[in-house]
């Protein structure tokens, strides 16, 4: 073994993880180190299943056990050794999809330093007048209490000072010290209570608890006002500068209970606003003090659409207008249909007359109700009954019904017509007016957060403060001005600080963390990152290439599984697994400086990187049907009021710098704004005016990155449908038929011919508490997830469970006599997945991959020549090799007369593009336009960023960095 001081490397000997072919491997510590290689050769499997994984588990097995109860454990990767190895962070592609609460700001840590910089140096303001607050002193408090009562006969108050406020325990010391001190009563989570008595709190829960100080009835006099006044001081002193009042008004012979806060410390005169002092947690949309009380700092809230719920206004109420009561269209017995007819009778409009030319208030009293009663005739079980009462409107009773209702079907079915709105209270905002009214620099916190980070970061580089301001806050100034500036440096300069984590791509998650790992200047760390370019225009990659060598000049080793070519001619050290996938890779074909892999014989990247192998461009265009999709008006997120014509019957790529709205343009536009019309789906469009020529498709189909399947349970076969023919295959043969087998026997799902031990999942889940739960195949079935029986069934000489475990290439020589199943089997193999299981775990494939078992499936079905289909970034995960398989299938779809719209920014993939839609010229609000249409020829005349780029590919078949690099290397 090497133990050389000097000679810093990580060492593993035998990595078996997957299909890694016992690998012996040296990797250099504190080098840019790049894992390359074709789809399914075991680059994830040597980077993060075996390096990571280990890194990980060792570091979680050197804490104690009481502490591993909650972290878990890692189970131990398939290797002998490794020698070398650092403290291991990975940086990957998953979001925080289901945290709504989680935002850029959060995630980046700059909102905590933001709330720290309010709360000691912003400027509290009145929310209704807009004055500045000053202190108050106890008689500006006693004058505004006192005014208070002017307005009613008789005014009862109690005089509370706050002593705990949202604190966990029993609080018993506090309760006696007040007996001590003669207090009687205490407010305790808002219920007044006897001191004497016996008070037992739940420990566990958060408690308030505030000392009635005094209790009086509200007189002019000066004795009065010297006692109130000693009151209020008491009380100030308890609360530390925050005294409460409730107040008992008669009015009208009813009481009328209230309370106000006062403070010592702020307060609006004028319009009798009180604010505590200000504090971080006062701006924390997590934190009760600081967020909306109407959407509990979420910023917006699910409420009934009218735009969903009448989605087509041309119809009129007879034929159906009303979407979720559609069901009573023709049908004048139904119970809507008639309620729906009287309120028209009792307005005196038409049935048939459509929704649009009805009257507003005739549209609000369908959707919101009458105020006055309508009689209603209503016939059931053939008998009438004649009613008396308010109409409650569509969007009321579906409201009451929804939160009624016991029927999950029911609530599913109403959400259909709900939608996320912005919060009436705070408009988004997510905080609570007090927090808004706060400025440093004359803006508020949601000011500052709510600008593109390059905007942000301009801002606090020219921000003006006083020379007390600039003492307090010039370290957390600081700290901020380093975290925007590496989000900058990341190509992330587009983005605001609270836009909502679930609404990043994969590549923006992964650099924003990359970027918190830069601000946190950890040294001597293994950082492991997956693809990070992805999402990322070639303008951008020089910013992220010089992150990276950042994080490594600092004293950190970088292991980088990517494809990009830029980033492997950057890289020290590339690693090149192959030479094929599946099973046929897991070996190192080469490895070395990049100027190594381009002299390799073996490297299929090396021929790539040296251009002896290269992607073609089309020699001529396709001119399309001549037909065309019209978008008109669309204003989604950042898109500026845009008109596009989409062509069908070509190959369409949407190009543009990150953030510039490609994916707004055509997912949240173009596909839901089709799929509501083609499908009669209701679907939360994004904004437009209209969108023409829908008519000339007859389907649309998104191929995206989610996965086939939540569970084991699914996998290829069971997604593509080729497990249907499998199993009805295996109920044709002779054996099954004696035996009475239909095809249902051969299903893992139910009962019947799977193993009941495990229920066909082929494994057993053991909890090992404070150790990492451990799978042991099934006792029974031995993993094959069928019983006996029915694996005692054969085609060929294979059972079923034999059959799952064939890769694709091996199942399309098996089954090349069986033409449904050949069919589906050569669609994933011409999709480059010849080399994983057809009975594949879903929960083990990658994004790219899930994508492109998604094309096969459609490439399956019979092709009608009028498909729209739709890929967001399908070369994510794509070797140069596999990029090629790719273009030649979506040119097979494109030649078969259906249309192929790509949101894309790899150039080999633009380059064979017959048109492009461009977008920019920048991203966040300064894009949203389109800078550019037409050939890529066209384009790269255009002067735009994607055109500069696109010129030199089309010329020399490379970029200028690539070029630069590939002369730097070859000179090494």
């Amino acid at each position: 073994m090497n133990k050389d001081p000097n000679k810093r490397e990580i060492i593993l000997k035998g990595a078996r993880e997957h299909n890694l072919q016992n690998l012996d491997i040296t990797i250099p510590r504190d080098k840019f180190v790049v894992i390359t290689g074709l789809s399914g050769s075991g680059k994830s499997s040597l980077a993060f299943d075996t390096i990571y994984a280990e890194g990980q588990r060792r570091y979680v097995e050197s804490l104690s056990a009481y502490a591993r109860q909650f972290l878990g454990q890692m189970k131990k990767p398939e290797i002998d050794y490794i020698e070398g190895l650092s403290p291991a962070i990975s940086i990957d592609q998953k979001t925080t999809k289901m945290n709504p609460r989680s935002t850029v700001g959060t995630i980046t840590e700059i909102y905590d330093y933001l709330r720290l910089l309010y709360a000691r140096i912003g400027t509290p303001h009145c929310y209704k007048c807009g004055k500045e607050i000053s202190p108050q002193t106890v008689g500006q408090i006693v004058e505004n209490i006192t005014e208070e009562g002017y307005d009613s006969p008789k005014v009862k108050i109690q005089v509370l000072g706050p002593i705990i406020k949202s604190r966990k325990g029993e609080h018993k010391k506090v309760f006696e010290n007040l007996r001590n001190k003669g207090f009687v009563r205490v407010r305790v989570d808002g219920d007044i209570k006897n001191l004497e008595d016996d008070i037992k709190l739940n420990k566990n829960t958060k408690h308030t608890i505030e000392v009635v100080v005094d209790r009086l009835v509200l007189r002019e006099d000066i004795e009065f006002q010297r006692r109130l006044a000693d009151s209020i001081e008491t009380a100030l002193e308890f609360g530390e500068g925050i005294v409460n009042i409730l107040f008992d008004k008669e009015v009208n012979s009813e009481n009328k209970e209230y309370e106000n806060v006062y403070s010592e410390h702020f307060a609006c005169v004028d319009c009798g606003i009180n604010f505590e002092e200000l504090t971080p947690r006062m701006f924390s949309f997590n934190s009760p003090q600081g967020a909306c009380p109407e959407c509990n700092g979420i910023g917006s809230k699910m409420e009934m659409d009218p735009d969903l719920i009448v989605s087509n206004p041309k119809l009129s109420l007879n034929e159906g207008a009303v979407v979720p009561w559609s069901r009573s269209k023709g049908n004048k017995d139904n119970y809507y249909h008639q309620m729906l007819s009287a309120v028209a009778e009792h307005l005196g409009f038409s049935m048939d007359t459509p929704f649009k030319d009805l009257k507003k208030e005739e549209q609000n009293a369908i959707l919101y109700g009458t105020n006055e009663k309508i009689g209603f005739n209503f016939k059931r079980r053939n008998k009438s009954y004649r009613v008396n009462r308010k109409f409650e409107g569509v969007i009321n009773r579906m409201e009451r019904h929804y939160l009624e209702t016991k029927s999950n079907y029911s609530r599913s079915y109403i959400s259909k017509f709900m939608s996320d709105h912005n919060c009436h209270v705070c408009d988004g905002k997510r905080l609570r007016p007090e927090a808004l009214s706060v400025t440093v620099a004359d803006k508020s916190i949601y000011d500052v957060v709510s600008m593109p980070i390059k905007d942000c970061y301009d801002f606090f580089n020219s921000i003006e403060l006083n020379e007390r301001e600039l003492f307090i806050a010039k370290e957390v100034l600081k700290e901020i001005k380093e975290r925007l500036k590496f989000l900058v440096d990341v190509g992330l300069d587009y983005i605001t600080m609270e836009r909502s984590s679930g609404t990043l791509s994969g590549g923006e998650a992964q650099r924003i963390r990359l970027a918190t790992q830069i601000g946190s200047g950890l040294v001597g760390v293994l950082y492991i990152l997956d693809e990070p370019s992805i999402g990322l225009h070639q303008r951008d990659n020089v910013k992220l290439i010089e992150t990276l060598n950042r994080l490594k000049s600092i004293g950190n080793t970088l292991v980088v599984v990517e494809h990009d070519e830029e980033t492997i001619l950057s890289a020290d050290h590339v690693v090149d697994i192959g030479p094929g996938a599946g099973e046929h890779g897991g070996k190192i074909v080469a490895q070395g400086t990049p100027s190594e892999i381009m002299d390799s014989p073996d490297s299929i990247t090396g021929k790539y990187l040296s251009r002896k192998e290269i992607i073609p461009i089309n020699s001529t265009r396709r001119i399309g049907n001549g037909k065309f999709i019209s978008i008109k008006g669309a204003k989604e997120n950042n898109l500026k009021n845009l008109d596009v014509d989409i062509p069908l019957g070509l190959f369409t790529c949407v190009t543009g710098v990150s953030g510039s709205g490609k994916s707004s343009l055509i997912n949240q536009v173009l596909y839901k704004g089709l799929n509501g019309v083609i499908n009669r789906k209701q679907t939360f469009a994004g904004k437009y005016d209209s969108i023409d020529g829908a008519e000339n498709i007859d389907k649309i189909i998104i191929i995206d990155q989610t996965p086939i399947g939540r569970t084991p349970r699914s996998n290829p076969a069971t997604y593509t449908g080729l497990f249907t023919y499998i199993r009805e295959l295996f109920a044709e043969t002779p054996e099954a038929k004696a035996r009475g087998y239909k095809p249902g026997r051969f299903s893992f799902n139910v009962k019947g011919g799977r193993c009941e031990a495990c229920s066909g999942d082929g494994i057993i889940q053991i909890e090992m508490h404070f150790l990492a739960d451990v799978y042991v195949p099934c006792e029974v079935c031995k993993g094959k997830r069928y019983n006996d029986e029915t694996l005692d069934i054969r085609y060929k000489g294979k059972n079923i469970y034999e059959v799952l475990e064939m890769t694709v290439e091996e199942a399309l020589e098996f089954f090349e006599n069986i033409p449904k199943i050949k069919k589906k089997l050569q669609t994933l193999y011409d999709v480059g997945l010849g080399y994983i299981k057809i009975g594949q775990a879903a929960t083990t494939l990658s994004g790219g991959e899930a994508q492109r078992i998604k094309l096969a499936k459609e490439l399956s079905k019979q092709s009608t020549g009028k498909t729209l289909y739709i890929l967001d970034e399908p070369t994510t995960g794509l070797h140069f090799a596999d990029i090629k398989k790719l273009l030649d299938v979506l040119g097979r779809l494109t030649d078969s007369g259906n249309s192929v719209v790509v949101i894309e920014h790899n150039l080999d993939v633009i380059k064979t593009a017959d048109h492009i839609i461009d977008l920019g010229p920048e991203g966040g609000d300064g894009g949203g336009e389109i800078v550019a249409t037409g050939t890529p020829e066209e384009i790269a005349k255009s002067g735009t960023y994607t055109g500069d780029f696109l010129k030199e590919i089309l010329k020399d078949n490379i970029t200028p960095l690539a070029k630069e690099l590939v002369k730097e290397n070859c000179g090494k």
